[in-house]
């Protein structure tokens, strides 16, 4: 990826995408939904490599849900069109995104999965943590689970959030819960919603509704009970992701520490964040 890039094109990219990640889709109002794809495409065509990988989203699937706010149409072809400009550039979302147009034969090119899947390791190799979890899926369902698992690891050490809810789910089945749960914790710091969603249950009753009487007995020895304010916490981070998941709560362990340590006094998600940078952006 590239080491720099340009602040100011930068900022009007990273100012429309919190515009977009502010609120539920319909709830965008015409003129907001309208600055996001115009302040893309402009921090697209300048270079920016997020405005242009977000940009190929927007035309994969649309902007805009209701009439109301609706900005523009699917239009395949020309997702297809930004994607190779990425991977021309040699950048990992890029070889992720042709992937999948060609496991799908999207956006006019043919389909094929094994051209699919040489696209897929490329991503991978170059560190996309989107292919690395589709090679993960990959060798699970050939039974292949060691391989599994070093792709999720590979994933979860950049900071994302579905592999880190992926290993916890498998440490749980494993009856490690207290890696568990500190794997579900850093899916939340990652901006992982399925993580807080697990947490959020785990201490509204003490346990989760699948537990058997082995795993309730297993918590209860590591000191996890229910807790009301705890999962209210979390159920309240779980409701602020599923809108914007690129939260990146670096401070949770600070105001939401896990059991033993009490909980000290909560001001909101916002406690959790990480603080905006005022630093050049890097890639």
């Amino acid at each position: 990826m590239p080491a720099t890039r340009d602040p100011e094109i930068y900022r009007s990219y990273i100012e429309a995408r919190k515009i977009w990640r502010s609120k539920i889709g319909w709830k965008l109002t015409h003129e907001e939904a309208l600055r996001i794809l115009n302040d893309v495409t402009q921090a697209s065509q300048k270079g920016d490599w997020g405005a242009r990988a977000l940009l190929a989203s927007f035309y994969r699937e649309g902007l805009g849900v209701l009439p109301s706010n609706h900005v523009l149409d699917p239009d395949p072809v020309k997702a297809v069109g930004l994607t190779r400009l990425g991977v021309e550039a040699g950048q990992p979302w890029a070889f992720y995104d042709m992937g999948v147009a060609y496991e799908h034969g999207d956006g006019g090119v043919p389909y094929d999965v094994d051209i699919a899947w040489a696209y897929y390791l490329k991503a991978a190799e170059l560190g996309s943590p989107e292919a690395q979890m589709a090679l993960a899926d990959a060798y699970s369902n050939v039974k292949r689970f060691d391989a599994e698992k070093i792709m999720l690891q590979c994933a979860y050490k950049q900071g994302y959030g579905a592999a880190a809810d992926a290993l916890a789910v498998k440490a749980r089945g494993s009856r490690l819960y207290q890696e568990a749960i500190q794997l579900y914790q850093d899916g939340v710091k990652f901006g992982g919603y399925a993580s807080a969603s697990s947490l959020y249950l785990l201490f509204d009753d003490g346990n989760w509704s699948t537990s058997d009487k082995d795993e309730k007995e297993a918590l209860k020895a590591l000191g996890i009970t229910a807790d009301p304010e705890r999962s209210l916490r979390y159920k309240a981070i779980a409701e602020a992701l599923k809108i914007n998941p690129d939260l990146k709560l670096i401070r949770l362990d600070q105001v939401l520490p896990l059991p033993p340590v009490k909980l000290p006094s909560w001001n909101g998600i916002e406690d959790a964040v990480e603080p905006t940078s005022t630093t050049s952006p890097t890639y």
